[in-house]
């Protein structure tokens, strides 16, 4: 796995508080977990503005989003369980092994079942593997991909400016574009997004990287001559 440079991690540590992780991870060119492990190991946290904020939607839409709200338990809803005496010296709550029933069908979400997830994108179950990377997958995606077939290499399906929604109905190829992940970042601007002093540490840091790989491809070349 390639090492954190010192540029990478102030780039984490200035920018993790108030940006999406996704976004920072593309910009470095590592994965989400990489993003994430490096900045707890920093003790990085969200800042409180940025988890209220839309950016993050995770309160609003816990606070408004019907689906969200109509799932949520009530108060002085006994549990399902309630009164149910073990059997052959298990737990009721234990599943048994074979096709699910009763309360563990209940608990499993059937191929077709729709959610909003973290990042406030509709998501759709597609499989039943237990595997949520390929059990789940955007709605948007799957829309694309019916109408022009799979998803290049290195390439993105995402809403075209001011039309993303969580209406599956509303969510139409005309409403879809795949850009590749260079296009993507320039769409997403940190000029644009980010204060000034991010922005300049985010030039600071193209600037070391490509200057750390001119002298290792010299020293490679000079090794080669030599």
């Amino acid at each position: 796995m390639r090492r954190w440079t010192l540029a990478e991690i102030e780039t984490v540590r200035s920018m993790y508080p108030e940006a999406h992780t996704a976004d920072i991870a593309a910009l470095l060119g590592r994965t989400l977990s990489q993003v994430y492990n490096k900045a707890f190991g920093l003790g990085l946290h969200k800042s409180d503005e940025y988890l209220a904020s839309d950016a993050a939607a995770r309160i609003q839409r816990g606070k408004q989003h019907p689906n969200m709200i109509a799932s949520r338990i009530k108060p002085g809803t006994p549990p399902w369980n309630k009164g149910r005496k073990g059997v052959n010296g298990y737990s009721a709550t234990r599943f048994k092994p074979g096709a699910l029933s009763g309360a563990a069908a209940k608990h499993i979400q059937k191929i077709g079942t729709e959610r909003v997830n973290a990042d406030g994108v509709l998501d759709r179950k597609v499989n039943a593997t237990g595997h949520r990377e390929t059990d789940w997958q955007s709605v948007h995606s799957l829309v694309w991909i019916a109408a022009n077939g799979p998803v290049p290499q290195g390439h993105v399906v995402v809403f075209k400016s001011g039309m993303k929604t969580i209406d599956a109905d509303a969510i139409t190829p005309d409403k879809l574009e795949c850009l590749s992940r260079a296009e993507l970042m320039q769409r997403n601007s940190y000029h644009n997004r980010y204060p000034p002093e991010v922005t300049k540490l985010v030039q600071l840091k193209g600037a070391i990287t490509r200057q750390v790989n001119r002298i290792s491809r010299e020293t490679a070349n000079q090794g080669i001559q030599a």
